[in-house]
């Protein structure tokens, strides 16, 4: 995840053979658990915390999307702040960072603050993420420990996710939603007096120029454009204010890449992308990720407000995700080297498409086991598929120096997905609900009848929502089977790299 170039490392200043790496693997797995725990603990708390401070159905996506879009549009600038400066000492601004972001969003009292605090927690968490695994790295250096190291590192990264949905109802139902960013804090900050003592500091050594000028116009952008799409759920598309947002994004994101043309020291080469297969990894997990990001936030309001789930039930409903994951991870580690990536990658990802059509079929009063249990074990294992291939992919025939940036990107792409997919389905989401009831509303003669129309108006806005996801996926195979043409042997020769997470 970290932006390295080809300028020497310096050497950790923990021996490769000392006990105390095996402690530094401990703060670095709590740190990479703070950051997928927190990209999902909140999903649960959210429809408490909606009205605890008077979120309005257009503004709540914000409660994650600030997280995502801080957290995947900073990640790049993040790892290269942290090779240069050191990696050990951004890893400890990053995690006490995080620490005061967790509080202050626990302790918000206004919808404001807390979404600050989320941008906060993901600019932090930006910091730190490629940070612990370029520390991860340099730590260990022999193979065999390696090869532990990071089957830890992914363990916790597969596994977060869960964790993150239970802690997140458990904490809702038995303490309160504030619990769901606090608890981060006093975590965050044993992990940060721990990395003094036991974490070697580490930095490149060279040139330590930093893209400003990308990094600004490239997060000003989306930014920019997630907004434009809030605002087209309140005040219309075609509304000045939007189309100024929208406008604005447009012409940002076009600066940035102009920039990254002519930059010396680009924060994002064009030469990674614009690589067929490279590039087809990294559309796909931008579409991906959109897709399916929405999907956690619409049904959990389903199964907590429609189906009346506890915050604890609606945590536990979300599993399934997490089996299906890792059936599918593991079938997939069997097959790539038989069939190649662009086949399982095309597959899964129809296989997630087909999945979410099925959540289509939900109704007020429909059941759990029958609706949504096959829908979400068909889309996770099909998800399951494709993250091994997508990551392998999005590293075959990269440069050394570049190694970096491009598995930085699969975590980049993936974030900035959620983010505006989230802000998207969510505006679709509303219009669809306004509209089913202005087309129902003549229908009713009985005041009694309001409250049903609601209901049926919202169930309807989630499946218009799903259909929009289930196509976005089935977009993102398509583009997977015309852009890659990587072989078996390419991606074997790529070897394993970091799992992806959702």
């Amino acid at each position: 995840m970290s932006v390295t170039t080809s300028d020497a490392v310096s050497t950790p200043d923990i021996p490769p053979k000392s006990p105390s790496r095996w402690l530094a693997l401990v703060v670095i797995g709590v740190a990479q658990l703070l950051i997928v725990l927190d990209a999902t603990i909140v999903n649960i708390a959210l429809p408490t915390a909606q009205v605890a401070l008077h979120i309005s159905d257009a503004d709540r996506q914000w409660m994650v999307t600030a997280y995502t879009l801080a957290f995947g549009g900073l990640l790049l600038l993040g790892g290269r702040i942290a090779d240069f400066t050191g990696r050990k000492r951004a890893f400890i601004i990053g995690l006490l960072g995080f620490a005061a972001a967790s509080a202050l969003g626990g302790l918000a009292q206004n919808a404001i603050t807390l979404f600050a605090a989320r941008a906060l927690q993901g600019a932090f968490g930006a910091l730190m993420a490629p940070a612990a695994l370029s520390l991860l790295t340099v730590t260990f250096t022999e193979a065999r420990d390696r090869a532990r190291a990071f089957g830890v590192y992914g363990a916790i990264a597969g596994g977060g996710g869960a964790i993150g949905l239970l802690l997140g109802g458990l904490l809702t139902e038995y303490a309160s939603w504030r619990w769901t960013l606090l608890v981060s804090t006093p975590i965050a900050i044993v992990a940060a007096l721990a990395a003094v003592r036991f974490v070697g500091e580490s930095r490149a050594e060279g040139n330590t120029r930093y893209d400003l000028p990308g990094a600004f116009t490239s997060t000003a952008g989306l930014v920019a454009l997630v907004y434009g799409f809030t605002k087209a759920a309140s005040d219309g598309w075609d509304s000045a204010t939007t189309i100024g947002f929208l406008a604005a994004a447009v012409a940002l994101l076009a600066a940035f890449v102009v920039i990254e043309l002519r930059s010396q020291h680009p924060l994002l080469p064009m030469r990674v992308i614009l690589d067929r297969n490279r590039g087809g990894s990294y559309i796909s997990a931008l579409l991906i990720g959109a897709g399916i990001f929405g999907v956690f936030l619409f049904l959990t309001y389903y199964l907590q407000l429609t189906l009346g789930y506890s915050a604890l039930e609606t945590g536990v409903a979300f599993l399934p995700f997490t089996l299906g994951i890792i059936l599918g991870a593991g079938f997939s580690a069997q097959m790539l080297t038989r069939v190649g990536p662009r086949l399982l990658m095309f597959a899964g990802m129809l296989m997630a498409a087909a999945g979410m059509a099925l959540l289509t079929r939900i109704g007020i009063d429909t059941g759990f086991w029958t609706h949504v249990f096959p829908a979400e074990l068909i889309i996770s294992f099909g998800m399951g598929v494709v993250f091994g291939p997508m990551s392998n992919t999005a590293l075959v025939g990269v440069a050394d120096h570049d190694a970096g940036v491009a598995s930085a990107l699969i975590n980049t792409t993936q974030q900035i997905g959620g983010s505006l997919g989230t802000a998207l389905l969510n505006t679709i989401f509303t219009s669809a609900v306004a509209g089913y009831i202005a087309d129902h509303r003549a229908e009713i003669t009985d005041p009694s009848q309001v409250a049903g129309l609601q209901g049926l108006a919202t169930v309807h806005g989630y499946t218009v929502a799903f259909w929009v996801s289930a196509a976005l996926i089935g977009v993102a195979a398509f583009v997977a089977l015309a852009l890659i043409k990587a072989s078996r042997k390419e991606v074997a020769s790529t070897g394993a790299s970091a799992p992806v997470a959702v």
